[in-house]
Formats: C-alpha cells, sequence, structure tokens
C-alpha cells in the first residue's frame, strides 16, 4: 500500500510538473495578462473612477435635499433704555432651530454644462479602455514573436557556429598538410566569434522578451520552451476588406485613440460652455419647512413654524474679470484638442497604411525568402563541391554558409513582421478583437515534447 500510495503521489507530482510546464500559445498567454498585467488592471479602475463623471454631473440638475438642526444654550443680558433709567434682565435660556430645505434648479447652463462634460468624459474612460484593451492585444504578441524570433537567432547562431567549426578544423587540417593557408584559418575564425557574439545579443534579447511577457502574466519568469513556436509551413491570412480606402474608413469610424479624443474634445468644448455660464443668470425653486424656537433675542420665549416654497434669482454681475479669463483659457485649451486630435488623426492613418502594405507586400517577401533559402542552400551544397574540384576557394564556402543564415534569418523576421502587420492593421483601425488573436494563435503548434 505504501508503495502504491508514493506511486500515486508521484504521478500527480509529475502531472502537476507537466501541467504548469505546457506550451502557452498567444491566446493563453493574453488569457493570463488579463488577470496579471498592472497597466490593464490599472485601466478597469480609471474606467470606472471615468464612468462617474456621468453621475457627478447629472447630479448639478437634480433636486438637492438638505437638513440642518442647531440647538444651544444662551446666557444674556437685555437692557432696556427708558426716561427713568436702564432696566437690566438676565434671561438664561435654551434656544433650537431646525430647518428642511428642497432646491430644484430650473434655470442653470453651468449645471447643465457641467453634466454634458460628465457624460463625455464617462466616454471618453469608455474609449480609452477599449484602447488599452486592444493595446494589451498587441503587447502580448509583440513580446511573445520577440521571445521566439530570439530563439530562432539563438539556433541559427549555434548552426553557424558548429559549421564555422568544422570549416576551421578542415582548414587547419589542410594547412597541417601544407594545403590551406593562415588566411583559411583566420577567416573561419572571424566568422565562429561573430557567430558568438550573435547568440549573445540574441539570448540577451530574448531574456528581456520572456521577462515582459512574465511581467504581463505576473510571472517573474518564463522559459522559452513554454511558449508555442509558429509552424513551419504557416501560411498568410487573407486580406479583407482587400482595398484600403475601406480600412481607412473603418479607422476613422472606429479607432479607440481616435474616438476617445473626439470625447476629449467634447468635454473642452462643455468646459467652455460651464465658464460661459458665469456670465448667466441662475433660476431655482426651493421649499423648506423650518422650526425655531428663542433663536435670537428678538424671538425670545417665542416659537415659531414657517412652511416656505418660493424661487430664487442669482444675476452675476461683476467678478473682476475673471469669468472672461476662464472663458478665453478653456478657448485656448479647446483649440489645442482640436490639433490634438488632428494629429491624432494623421498618425493613425499612416500607421494603417503602414500595416497595410506590410500585410500586402509580406505576402510576396514571403514567398521570396522561402524560395531564397532553397536556393541558398543548394548554393552551400554546389560551393563545397566546387572547392573539392579546385573552383572555388574557402572564402567562397564561407560567404555561401553567411547567405544561407541571413536568408534562414530573414525569412523568421519576415513570418513575425507579418503577423503583426496583420494584428496590428485591425488595431489601428479598431476592430482588434479576441477572436482575431485566437486566429493568429492557430499559426502556432504545440511542441511534440510538450506534455
Amino acid at each position: 500500500m505504501k508503495a502504491a500510495s508514493k506511486m500515486c503521489l508521484g504521478w500527480v507530482l509529475w502531472a502537476g510538473i507537466a501541467v504548469s510546464a505546457q506550451a502557452m500559445g498567444p491566446f493563453q498567454v493574453y488569457e493570463q495578462a488579463l488577470r496579471n498585467d498592472p497597466e490593464f488592471l490599472g485601466a478597469i479602475k480609471e474606467r470606472e473612477a471615468g464612468q462617474e463623471n456621468r453621475i457627478i454631473g447629472r447630479a448639478g440638475l437634480l433636486p438637492k435635499l438638505s437638513y440642518n438642526y442647531n440647538k444651544g444654550r444662551n446666557n444674556s443680558k437685555a437692557t432696556y433704555l427708558n426716561e427713568n433709567g436702564n432696566r437690566h434682565e438676565d434671561r438664561n435660556y435654551s434656544s433650537y432651530g431646525s430647518t428642511f430645505m428642497l432646491q430644484q434648479p430650473l434655470i442653470d447652463y453651468e449645471a447643465y454644462a457641467n453634466y454634458r462634460k460628465g457624460v463625455a468624459q464617462s466616454l471618453f474612460a469608455d474609449e480609452n479602455f477599449r484602447s488599452k484593451s486592444q493595446e494589451l492585444l498587441v503587447r502580448v504578441l509583440t513580446h511573445y514573436t520577440q521571445a521566439l524570433f530570439a530563439q530562432d537567432q539563438i539556433d541559427n547562431a549555434q548552426a553557424k557556429k558548429k559549421a564555422y567549426e568544422q570549416q576551421l578544423r578542415q582548414n587547419e587540417h589542410l594547412f597541417r598538410q601544407g594545403e590551406g593557408t593562415r588566411t583559411d584559418i583566420l577567416e573561419a575564425e572571424s566568422r565562429y566569434e561573430l557567430a558568438t557574439a550573435e547568440e549573445i545579443q540574441a539570448r540577451d534579447e530574448q531574456d528581456a522578451a520572456l521577462r515582459e511577457l512574465g511581467a504581463l502574466i505576473g510571472q517573474p519568469l518564463i522559459d522559452i520552451d513554454q511558449l508555442t513556436p509558429l509552424a513551419h509551413n504557416f501560411g498568410t491570412f487573407a486580406l479583407e476588406p482587400a482595398n484600403f480606402s475601406t480600412w481607412h474608413d473603418l479607422a476613422l469610424a472606429n479607432n479607440p485613440a481616435l474616438a476617445s479624443q473626439r470625447e476629449a474634445l467634447e468635454v473642452a468644448r462643455y468646459e467652455v460652455e460651464r465658464n460661459r455660464a458665469g456670465h448667466l443668470p441662475k433660476l431655482n425653486a426651493y421649499a423648506s419647512v423650518r422650526k425655531m424656537e428663542s433663536e435670537s433675542g428678538n424671538t425670545y420665549n417665542q416659537r415659531y413654524d414657517t412652511n416656505t416654497i418660493g424661487i430664487e434669482i442669482n444675476l452675476p454681475l461683476y467678478a473682476g474679470g475673471g469669468v472672461s479669463a476662464s472663458v478665453r483659457q478653456a478657448s485656448s485649451n479647446l483649440s489645442q484638442v482640436e490639433y490634438e486630435l488632428e494629429g491624432k488623426t494623421r498618425e493613425t492613418l499612416i500607421e494603417l497604411r503602414r500595416q497595410f502594405n506590410a500585410c500586402q507586400s509580406g505576402v510576396s517577401k514571403l514567398r521570396a525568402y522561402q524560395k531564397a533559402l532553397v536556393s541558398a542552400e543548394a548554393l552551400v551544397v554546389s560551393t563545397r563541391q566546387s572547392i573539392l574540384g579546385g573552383e572555388r576557394v574557402n572564402l567562397d564556402a564561407l560567404n555561401a554558409e553567411q547567405q544561407l543564415y541571413s536568408t534562414r534569418r530573414d525569412l523568421a523576421q519576415t513570418r513575425y513582421d507579418y503577423l503583426l502587420a496583420w494584428t496590428k492593421l485591425h488595431f489601428y483601425a479598431g476592430t482588434l478583437r479576441e477572436q482575431d488573436l485566437a486566429r493568429v494563435d492557430e499559426a502556432f503548434v504545440q511542441p511534440l515534447n510538450a506534455h
């Protein structure tokens, strides 16, 4: 029984390790980032705070109800003046007052402008949150592909080192036999050291990308084996819609950054109106129920129950020029936001076009690099054979190897760039959704040794 229990416990531990080490695709990383990324969690709270502006602004249009109560003990001395001289009377008494007040704005343009400003601030918070939600999708895929590309670079550098090391040994052997030269050895050594430096740089870049991913999902360190690699037979996506003008219209209508900037413009516009209302009259209706007893010397030993209903008009006449200055200041801020919206629109459309072009040219670049890789592999083989026949020299072999590994690097870079361009195109168009990342996720394959 003890042996069986140990075997069962061992299986459970192994299963737990296997699950924790199971490879994650971009979509799985995104799901964890939704729960752990501090920037995104902060965006949730920012949105919640921004939505309260609608209620805060609306409060200025709704009735205000207040109650006031006071009670005190009074020690006073009353002096009566008459022809026979002054007469004094000491009064020690209690007093109290109780007021229940209801106020309702009837005409208050400042309160109305403040309400519309609050609505715009609430919509700004919604659009800003939508933008940061889509940005999280882009950040996940960016760091994910950076880590995988760095691994491709590491593998590429190690393969180069192995090839150059074999070439170096061959050159040293030929040199000892008197058939080679010292130059051949130095060339191979130089290429080997350069490949070593490339591997070191790739490892540093991979470490940075993995730490960025770890920060997104709340893990101090992620191993590259936990990430699902991109399939070697990865195919491009159909670009729908295929014309840029439709993407242009989509971006103007749906891009969350532009939408939030437009709401910021509304906020600035109603801030101007709110300040302009400082010149306008206000009309309020009010009703009150008041009870008081001996509240002042004139009402000593008297009790009043007063019910009042009426209107109140407040007409500002002069405030030292502060209202006019506030209007000018808010108008300048409005103009600034208008220019910022125009600049953001231009920037967004430029990036949209860049990503659209990258998606279109990426398809052709992928095909070209795939063909170039086949040619580079064939060139390495033919160059080695030519060296044996005395038609080529050692430097030709090294150059052919360098061309092969450079083509592999460029092909890998183009594949990841295409995926990012396709994702960013939807991001700048404002249509990026979880389903789009799930579609990208299908291009990554589960490694055979994940379990």
